[in-house]
């Protein structure tokens, strides 16, 4: 129960990331070198907050590294720019797609085989994405694209690099601490184009503080139960969670084709989960 609860919190964290970014991004409330330096300190203040109450008094060490900050500065910095000019679907698209192959070709790398149902669950549930994004594709521009493939590379070694976590609260606010002087230094070149509302504001600390600050710690908590190539396969349900997200919170209209890609994108899911468990017969590559 504590895998389900912390994956499925993780996962609905991502996704209302994702609303959140596109209601402010898309909407042009807020620059995107603005909303990701709210969105990281946010970040920051809050992981304090609840570290000061949670956290291990007698552990004096920091937590986190330079490197996942790098990676998590990556991230968040690529992510906010490529979402400029690129639709939700291509985005979508883009970002999960790099993230997934970057964790398996890591994990094949390192020696982790899946099994055939693990690679199975995976074409369908990338086939379910696929199919639900398809429709609003348009050529995307190649700078944006850019970006977004960076942001799921980055996200992606973000993610490897929390497996062996011993403490996910303390290594998430230390990589976010870490991340802010980047952020600060990334951004002094956009500092005459900065545009900022009460509504933009609002949602990237919603972004910082909830979605991404908690929503990132609880993700390495989760992710000691998982090999990398089922974390990889899971984080595809986030592009369907956004869609439902947005039939629930922007009123967008349900679709058939947005059940149909949720059963292919979910099923797959839970094919690679019972897979890795029940499936011995792995496929060598």
């Amino acid at each position: 129960m504590k895998t389900i609860f912390y994956t499925g919190f993780a996962l609905v964290a991502f996704a209302l990331n994702s609303i959140l970014c596109r209601l402010a991004l898309g909407t042009k409330e807020i620059d995107a070198a603005s909303f990701t330096t709210i969105r990281l300190l946010s970040g920051v203040v809050t992981l304090i907050a609840i570290s000061s109450f949670f956290g291990k008094k007698e552990s004096k060490t920091k937590g986190g590294n330079w490197l996942s900050a790098f990676f998590l500065f990556g991230y968040a910095i690529c992510f906010s720019f490529a979402y400029v000019n690129l639709t939700t679907g291509t985005g979508a698209l883009i970002l999960f797609t790099t993230v997934q192959a970057t964790m398996i070709f890591v994990a094949l790398w390192s020696g982790d085989r899946p099994r055939i149902l693990e690679w199975i669950g995976l074409f369908f549930a990338l086939g379910g994405l696929i199919y639900l994004v398809f429709p609003g594709l348009t050529a995307p521009p190649l700078l944006s694209s850019v970006f977004m493939f960076a942001a799921g590379v980055s996200w992606g070694f973000y993610t490897l690099r929390g497996k062996g976590s011993a403490n996910p609260l303390k290594d998430t606010t230390g990589n976010f601490v870490r991340a802010v002087p980047m952020i600060i230094l990334a951004s002094l070149p956009f500092i005459f184009q900065i545009h900022l509302s009460n509504k933009g504001v609002l949602l990237a600390v919603l972004s910082g503080s909830f979605a991404s600050g908690i929503g990132y710690s609880v993700w390495y908590a989760a992710l000691k139960f998982h090999t990398a190539t089922r974390a990889a396969i899971l984080q595809l349900s986030v592009p369907a969670l956004s869609a439902i997200g947005g039939v629930i919170f922007l009123s967008e209209a349900v679709s058939v084709r947005l059940l149909i890609a949720t059963v292919f994108i979910l099923g797959g899911i839970a094919m690679a989960i019972l897979g890795r468990k029940y499936f011995k017969i792995t496929v060598k590559i």
